[in-house]
């Protein structure tokens, strides 16, 4: 699929002044690491907000958000320039439908992304959900599955709704906390990644909320209720994953169509060769030898050979 043409991201101007700083000195701290162009893209179950999260970093509403309609099968991708800068978005599809993994819409997003570069990849999950099960851990092993256990590596998790009042009495630190802890947690076992390993390499948490009651500050910025301005905090953490020295995900054929059955195992044949070879082959030609060497003659055989004696 062709991409689309980038246009002036002008979007960035809704923004109060404060943030339009901030993003443009983050996006040139990129551009200052000779990285001209970046590509997110947003995967996660139907309902969570991503649209909404692409459409305010955006400042534009690009991609179709409604409460009372299905999400479509297709991606979609929105591409903006600023200042020699290109910044690409690709909105996906929720990849649960039924309580189950739609692969229709997996394999839809693998063919969007032939020939792509990944730079990052934005996992959503809402903050005001209260439990995981099995389902989500097979959400993040089917992302594993289609892109490798790479792409975590250039991950982060962005948790929606933030503006929230926890249950139980918690803090919002506490709930954020528990909550963050428990989706990290189904992330690993989902990716199949070893504790010490993910340890190493955190994903970061990014809480975010696109409602209308969001709260502002002084200089007309978005806050969450720990005073954190979320949308620059947001590209800030973005671009640390993008500069986290880790090499970004290329959509490939080979990607896509995922490893050829007809290969497993094929670096073990030497080996299994070699074995047979001393430890079957040598040995059966050993005792054949021996066999024959052991062997008693028939008397009238002996005759034949002209050796009456009857012995061998």
């Amino acid at each position: 699929m062709a991409t689309p043409l980038a246009r002036e991201w002008t979007g960035i101007q809704t923004f109060p002044v404060a943030t339009q700083n901030k993003l443009v000195e983050l996006l040139g701290k990129l551009k200052g690491d000779n990285v001209d162009t970046l590509t997110i893209l947003v995967m996660g179950k139907g309902g969570v907000g991503k649209s909404s999260t692409l459409n305010s970093l955006l400042g534009d509403r690009f991609f179709s958000v409604s409460a009372f309609q299905s999400e479509g099968l297709r991606p979609m991708m929105c591409s903006r320039t600023r200042a020699d800068f290109t910044l690409n978005i690709i909105d996906t599809p929720g990849i649960v439908e039924g309580g189950y993994i739609n692969e229709q819409a997996l394999d839809i997003i693998k063919r969007f992304l032939l020939n792509k570069t990944i730079d990052v990849l934005l996992f959503v999950e809402r903050l005001d959900a209260y439990r995981v099960d099995s389902l989500d851990k097979q959400v993040v092993k089917s992302i594993t599955e289609t892109f490798g256990k790479a792409i975590w590596r250039r991950s982060l998790l962005v948790l929606t709704h933030a503006q929230l009042s926890p249950p139980d009495g918690l803090s919002y630190e506490d709930f954020f906390a528990k909550r963050s802890e428990a989706v990290l947690r189904y992330m690993r076992l989902g990716a199949g990644i070893r504790r010490k390993e993910f340890e190493a390499n955190p994903i970061p948490v990014v809480l975010v909320e696109n409602s209308g009651r969001c709260r502002t500050n002084d200089l007309g910025e978005k806050i969450l209720p720990d005073g954190t301005t979320w949308i620059p905090n947001l590209v800030k953490v973005i671009v640390e994953v993008v500069s986290n020295g880790s090499e970004p995900v290329v959509v490939d054929q080979q990607l896509i169509d995922g490893p050829n059955p007809n290969n497993w195992g094929k670096h073990f044949i030497p080996l299994i060769l070699a074995f047979q070879y001393f430890f079957v082959i040598k040995n059966i030609r050993g005792r054949i030898k021996q066999d024959i060497k052991n062997e008693r003659v028939p008397a009238w055989e002996l005759r034949d050979m002209g050796r009456a004696d009857g012995k061998f």
